[in-house]
């Protein structure tokens, strides 16, 4: 469903932040950061506002401390939702960036990834990008993945999955709320030769790992929490 937590609390969109850069990857712009020399890589699927964030490519700098070349793909081509843009609507952006469609873009980025030396890939996706992680996860294109307050996602894709997964979900979410969080672990549970991992993190709201006010302690202790177990979850399925 499309509701309004999936573009609320904006985030300022500050292209030269971070301490990476943006380069081209199989004719999709993106910033990129970590060793050009590591075998292992990650990717991160953002959410409707796109590569640009501060905080997202924050928390791409911290998944390259541990190790990996951490790829962050402007999956809109540079029309991330603009909120402020009055004359263009969430439903009509929404009907141009199909979250079903992320794949197509993801499938030459990971086989960039793998000309370049990526032994192994994994992939996260915020809220807008759960569905194109979920999908590569179904296709068994990738080695590992973490959704973070999924959007667009359905019991059915969940069962499809393949390949490890981790589910976190946030206590305040409509669009992903416990109930329908509880149901993905419920069907990774009756798979058990795929590891999986799912939790609901108390006193949060949907968005609360990548749209967070840096200044509350609380708020940036509760993305860390959620940050660690992914990069974590990473650990364990890549660096094999």
């Amino acid at each position: 469903m499309v509701g309004s937590e999936c573009y609320s609390n904006a985030p300022i969109l500050n292209a030269s932040s971070g301490v990476g850069h943006v380069t081209n990857i199989a004719g999709v712009n993106a910033y990129v950061t970590g060793s050009p020399l590591a075998i292992l890589a990650i990717v991160l699927v953002s959410d409707v506002f796109g590569f640009k964030p501060p905080l997202l490519r924050k928390i791409a700098d911290k998944v390259s401390n541990h190790g990996y070349f951490v790829v962050v793909p402007d999956f809109f081509h540079g029309e991330p939702y603009n909120p402020e843009n009055v004359s263009r609507s969430f439903d009509s952006w929404f009907k141009d960036h199909d979250p079903g469609k992320g794949i197509e873009i993801a499938k030459p980025i990971i086989e960039a990834l793998k000309r370049k030396g990526a032994s192994a890939v994994g992939f996260a996706g915020f809220c807008w990008g759960a569905r194109t992680v979920t999908n590569l996860g179904k296709a068994k294109l990738i080695q590992a993945s973490v959704l973070l307050h999924p959007s667009f996602i359905t019991v059915d894709d969940i069962r499809g999955v393949e390949v490890p997964i981790a589910i976190l979900g946030a206590e305040h979410d409509t669009i992903a709320p416990p109930k329908l969080i509880n149901q993905f672990k419920q069907v990774l549970d009756a798979k058990p030769e795929i590891d999986s991992y799912v939790k609901i993190f108390a006193n949060v709201s949907h968005g609360w790992t990548v749209r967070y006010d840096p200044n509350d302690p609380k708020a940036v202790k509760a993305a860390g929490e959620a940050h660690k177990v992914m990069i974590n979850w990473f650990d364990k399925h890549l660096k094999k």
